[in-house]
């Protein structure tokens, strides 16, 4: 009997086995291993959080968040932040948890993104953990410590203080900078139990500093007349109005209370009429709020819109903004809902009332003067790239909105230079911005929020920033130095 061709058979049979095996290990340990490690049944994905390092976070060419060894069996790996405080609004912080650019860019950092394990597919077979991703940042870091530093000593101690700046062109966020802050290695995993206990503390925090609430992009204020320039913006497009145009400035009595809403002054522009450019120039309060009238808070809640009022801007991934807000009903503390009246449209029209906006929200509206009239998506991560260098993302300049006509736009520049040249911000003339100040009351006995939104250079603007200090006095002294200091690193080559 010829046992040669059972042999083949059996033989064949068992290399058809063999690489059928084969090709069920390359699928589940390759294309499969990405939704095996992250489904919520396996419980691996959690302890093996802190078993390999994640990629850097850089800005400028400085490295400012990067994994380091701990020595340990558990984390092996803790995570460093280099002035911490100083760039927690926009790194956040990672534990486990993570906010800010290290939860928006997770799987990329930790090296579990597809970019990462389809393109190292056979690292992940032969059970090579994958390398996290490196980020780099629009942010520039001097300027970011400057407005940091410039915030606290600005702000009334016991509050808040914020500074935005974004390239007019891009979106890019060059500056986003909050105090008070936290130090992100408090709480880094090398921390352990310590860690976990601060964080505690941080995230219960009573009163109105909340140390984990950034005062740059996730925390709202009362805008006061820097929102003048959306009424403006609003009542150029409704009302058929330009900076031309003969505006009352006289007093305005308000038509519900019938008690008189007062200007800071009544002499110049504001002692009875006045174009509305020296209007603004001299924060014209009876101008604006009568404008607010005249448009109603419909027309003006959906002309803010425009600017991305009543949005939660996406810087990132789960990276959103504070919602701002020109509300046209609020609720009362038993939940009825109460409308916007007519005194209160007035008061919202030069951003008091309930009008709430974050000083990124404000750095979009002079983004939107600076640039035609359009809005280009702020974005904080430039570039991703992998262990090899090798580039896995580039960010691309996308535009969020026309908030206004090219036209409208110039004009309001040139308002906002009037502000700086014969305005409320003559102390800031040499400082090569324009902008409009802004002072905003917060309830008896809470310290005013003293605003300064504008743009630089101030002939041909690249840059539009917001900044905003709790305390005495007005924004052209208490905000416009801090605008003027950070700026100045700004446009520096």
């Amino acid at each position: 009997m010829n046992m040669d061709k059972p042999i083949r058979r059996v033989a064949i049979f068992g290399l058809l086995l063999f690489f059928g095996l084969m090709a069920q290990v390359n699928y589940v340990q390759g294309s499969q291993a990405d939704n095996l490690r992250t489904d919520a049944r396996n419980s691996r994905q959690y302890s093996d959080l802190f078993n390999s390092p994640r990629g850097t976070i850089s800005a400028g060419g400085e490295v400012l968040v990067s994994s380091t060894e701990t020595h340990k069996d558990n984390p092996k790996y803790g995570r460093s932040y280099k002035d911490g405080p100083v760039f927690a609004p926009v790194t956040g912080y990672f534990n486990g948890n993570a906010t800010q650019v290290e939860r928006a860019y997770n799987s990329l950092l930790g090296g579990k993104d597809k970019r990462i394990t389809q393109q190292r597919w056979f690292d992940t077979f032969i059970g090579k953990k994958a390398e996290g991703a490196n980020l780099e940042l629009t942010i520039n870091p001097r300027a970011q410590r400057v407005a940091y530093e410039k915030l606290k000593g600005q702000t009334q101690e016991g509050r808040r203080g914020g500074a935005v700046v974004i390239d007019v062109r891009t979106g890019a966020v060059q500056v986003a900078a909050s105090w008070p802050s936290f130090d992100p290695n408090e709480i880094a995993p090398q921390t352990g139990d310590k860690g976990v206990k601060r964080l505690n503390e941080l995230d219960g925090a009573t009163g109105v500093i909340k140390p984990l609430v950034d005062n740059a992009l996730s925390q709202t204020f009362p805008p006061g007349s820097s929102f003048k320039a959306v009424t403006s913006a609003v009542g150029m497009q409704d009302l058929n109005v330009n900076s031309s145009t003969t505006v009352n400035t006289g007093q305005l009595i308000l038509p519900e209370s019938g008690r008189p809403l007062p200007n800071s002054h009544d002499s110049g522009s504001c002692a009875g009429s006045a174009p509305l450019k020296g209007a603004f120039a001299e924060s014209c309060n009876t101008s604006f709020a009568k404008m607010a009238l005249d448009l109603g808070i419909q027309q003006l809640h959906d002309g803010a819109e425009k600017f991305g009022f009543g949005k939660r801007v996406n810087l990132e991934p789960d990276f959103p903004a504070a919602k701002s807000e020109v509300p046209v009903s609020v609720q009362d503390a038993s939940g009825k809902t109460i409308p916007t009246g007519k005194d209160g449209t007035a008061r919202s029209g030069i951003g008091q009332e309930n009008v709430r906006a974050t000083p990124l929200q404000m750095a979009m509206v002079a983004a939107a003067i600076a640039n035609k009239g359009k809005i280009m998506n702020p974005y904080v991560v430039q570039k991703a790239r992998a262990k090899d260098q090798s580039e896995l993302y580039n960010a691309s300049p996308k535009l969020f909105g026309q908030a206004m006509t090219g036209d409208q736009a110039s004009q309001l520049e040139d308002m906002m230079r009037a502000v700086v040249s014969e305005g409320t911000a003559k102390n800031l003339q040499s400082a090569n911005i324009a902008g409009k100040t802004g002072t905003a009351e917060q309830g008896q006995g809470i310290p005013n929020s003293r605003w300064f939104v504008g743009f630089g250079p101030f002939d041909n603007p690249r840059y539009a920033f917001a900044v905003i200090t709790e305390g005495p006095g007005d924004g052209a002294t208490n905000a416009g130095p801090v605008a003027a200091a950070i700026m100045a690193q700004v446009l520096k080559k």
